[in-house]
């Protein structure tokens, strides 16, 4: 048996079988329009992972790679043969030259490898829960990439149900958003929809609608969070749409003790979303 960098080299013999060193191929423009533009998202069905940290996570998270694409300096073959390992498919690999990844890497500090995945559809009928208490998380039309991928974040750290983008403004396969939600984009179950559907959706399920807003509401802390609950906010400037707040079962609120009436939105639904984790631990 040859020893595992021979594997790997035997391994990558087989399967790497393009080289690309110009940043002027097809392919490489093509991803420079998948980073960029939204529309070629959403026309092609495909988006961009850098790191790999985000592509073993989007892996986990049953997503389809198309292609990985490394520059062999930076990431060793080693690597790619692990990830190949742990696939159910066979993506293309394609060995780039320096030029080629500094083209197409959106990030400085990345370990030399980029893939190309499939999107996935994130509809509410796909949602799935495996208890019948789910805690989830919905933010109502969020468009900054970065308040996005901190909630992402917050979602998996308290191991969430589900998080539900209501009205969205900014794509899930951006970019910032992956590289904010430090790959949480997949490890999250997420869906999206209107207002309205998802308000059904809720209302359907007997999930409770605890609404984050500054009027006619009681201290999130004095709420009783075990029951299925779905934990609403909406963004800074605006807060969350009347709609919300009509159809709510409460509107909760955090009590501020200093000058300003309001926090930034992740810091706001991670404090809420703790609190219904802290009382869950003890029933």
């Amino acid at each position: 048996m040859p020893d595992g960098t021979l594997f790997c080299l035997i391994l990558l013999k087989f399967l790497a079988l393009k080289k690309i060193t110009s940043t002027q191929n097809s392919l490489i423009k093509e991803i420079v329009l998948l980073k960029e533009k939204s529309r070629e998202r959403r026309k092609s069905g495909t988006f961009v992972i850098e790191g790999l940290r985000e592509v073993q996570l989007a892996l986990k998270g049953g997503y389809q790679l198309n292609r990985i694409l490394f520059y062999n300096d930076i990431c060793p073959v080693v690597k790619i043969e692990e990830l190949v390992r742990t696939c159910n498919f066979t993506p293309d690999l394609i060995e780039i030259s320096k030029e080629v990844y500094q083209k197409i890497s959106y990030r400085q500090t990345t370990e030399g490898i980029i893939a190309i995945a499939n999107t996935k559809k994130h509809s509410l009928e796909e949602l799935s829960f495996k208890n019948n208490t789910p805690l989830i998380l919905v933010a109502e039309a969020p468009e900054k990439p970065g308040n996005i991928g901190a909630l992402l974040r917050t979602a998996d750290a308290a191991a969430v149900d589900a998080v539900i983008i209501a009205n969205p403004k900014t794509d899930l396969y951006n970019p910032n958003i992956i590289r904010s939600s430090v790959g949480c984009v997949f490890t999250n179950q997420i869906a999206a929809g209107t207002t309205q559907e998802i308000i059904k959706f809720l209302k359907d399920r007997n999930i409770q609608i605890n609404c984050a807003a500054l009027t006619a509401s009681v201290n999130y802390h004095t709420i009783d969070y075990t029951n299925p609950t779905a934990i609403v906010v909406g963004t800074e400037a605006t807060g969350l749409s009347d709609e919300w707040l009509e159809n709510a079962s409460r509107n909760i609120i955090i009590p501020m003790q200093g000058e300003i009436d309001s926090m930034n939105v992740s810091v706001s639904a991670a404090i809420i979303i703790f609190e219904a984790k802290r009382q869950r631990s003890f029933n």
